[in-house]
This record gives C-alpha cells, structure tokens and sequence, in this order.
C-alpha cells in the first residue's frame, strides 16, 4: 500500500549547507529529526561500517525506518551481519527487493555483471536496487533522507553537499568529512563491528559477484567493486539535469 507523501519543507540549500559547512553528525541528525519528522527516513548497505551510521542515528531516532534494499545477490557474510545488527540496534528494518527474482532476471536479460560493460551493469542496478530504493522512498511516504556517504569513497561523492536533492527528496549526509581514522574511532568507542569480510581484505563490500578483497594493484578501494568498470550503483546519482546541478557544480 502505498502512504501519502508528506508535505515537504522549503529549504534554502546554500544557507543550510554554509550553517552546517563544518556541523556536528549528531547536531545534523537532530535538526533533520526536527525539521522532516516522520518523513524521515534512512538507508543501509549493511556494508562494512554501515554499524556506524545505523548506531549514530538510531541513538537519536530509535524509530527512524531503515531501508535496505536486498538484491538477492548479497554475500551470505552480508545477511548474517543484517541480523546481527538489526537486533542488537533493535532497527525498524524496511525491507525491499526487485520484483523480479534472481532468477527471472538471468532468464530474461542473462547474468549481467559478466557482461562488463556499463550498460549492463547499470540495467542490473535499476533492476535489483534503484527501482526499489524509489518503490521505497514512495511507499514510506518520505520527504528526507539520511544516507552515510563520505567524500573519501568515490569521485562522486568528493563533490556532495551535506545537504541536497534526488529524486524530489531532501539528502542529508551526516558524516560526509569523516575519514577512516574517524569511523574507527567511533566504532572502537561503541564497540561496535565491521563487517565480517573486512578481515578478509574487502574494504567496500556489495554483491558476491561485484566485490573482492583490495589487491596491491588497486588505486582506490572503490576499484574491488563492478570489476573496476564504474564507482558508484546509481543509488546515489542524481536523477535529474536539476539535481545534478545540486549535487555537482554548485559545490565544486
């Protein structure tokens, strides 16, 4: 069932991003609470240091609905980890998938990350993640979105506001200047754990067919992804002329 959309705010993006230019992740998280209220939402990966963000904001948002987008494709590393966490953060997990199977789609379309070009691997992406990260944003009636991306990850992201728009959606990004040495502090501090296939090498970590562990030949972490071919999943992409504007050449 799909819930209404509710009424957004009109925010002054430069004004906002000049008052939280150098922001505390916790002053962010509280003012996003306060401002969008239950249109707030955020997403996970359930990836190597996703314990960060999902302890940082539940912390302060117990209730916060925390979308994950499952591919069927995940390492079973991955799923273990999900459960682990979801119960000890006691996380008001939302749940979605393509609606086509695994399956379904290598019937119809083949397996497409053995393809290697990027036009495959982008059909895979709005197949198994884009259109449900959207189907989910839609049905969860949200207006904001909390996401834990890092300027240090992709080429992309160097360049993200803390504060901008995709698809019609106000995107915040709390810990967007931390750096390694900052998320391990944090996760030492709380206890709290990486991933299980970080000691095994992997510093990023998504499908089993998509990731593997960095090797010495790799320029940026990023490489051990979509066979060194693209950076980003297309999750995180502007969706529009307008919004790439936002996200790009205005904060360049």
């Amino acid at each position: 069932m799909t819930m209404a959309t509710l009424e957004q705010p009109k925010l002054n993006l430069d004004q906002l991003n000049a008052q939280f230019a150098h922001g505390n992740a916790k002053d962010i998280i509280k003012w996003s609470a306060r401002t969008f209220g239950d249109g707030l939402v955020m997403s996970t990966s359930f990836g190597i240091q996703s314990a960060l963000m999902l302890h940082l904001v539940t912390s302060i948002i117990p209730e916060i609905p925390v979308i994950w987008v499952d591919t069927g494709y995940l390492h079973g590393e991955t799923y273990r980890f999900a459960q682990q966490l979801t119960e000890r953060l006691n996380l008001n997990l939302k749940v979605y998938q393509s609606h086509l199977s695994p399956a379904r789609m290598e019937a119809l379309y083949g397996k497409l990350w053995e393809k290697k070009d990027v036009e495959s691997l982008n059909l895979y992406d709005q197949i198994r993640k884009v259109e449900p990260m959207d189907r989910a944003l839609r049905e969860l009636g949200a207006t904001a979105w909390l996401a834990g991306l890092r300027r240090d990850q992709t080429q992309h992201r160097q360049h993200l506001p803390r504060i901008g728009m995709q698809s019609g959606l106000y995107k915040i990004l709390p810990i967007l200047d931390w750096h390694s040495r900052d998320v391990h502090r944090y996760l030492t501090e709380y206890n709290l754990p990486y991933h299980p296939l970080f000691d095994q090498g992997y510093m990023t970590v998504g499908d089993w067919h998509s990731s593997r562990p960095l090797s010495l030949q790799d320029e940026h972490e990023r490489d051990t992804r979509f066979q060194g071919i693209k950076q980003e999943c297309g999750l995180h992409l502007p969706k529009t002329s307008g919004e790439a504007q936002s996200f790009d050449s205005s904060f360049l």
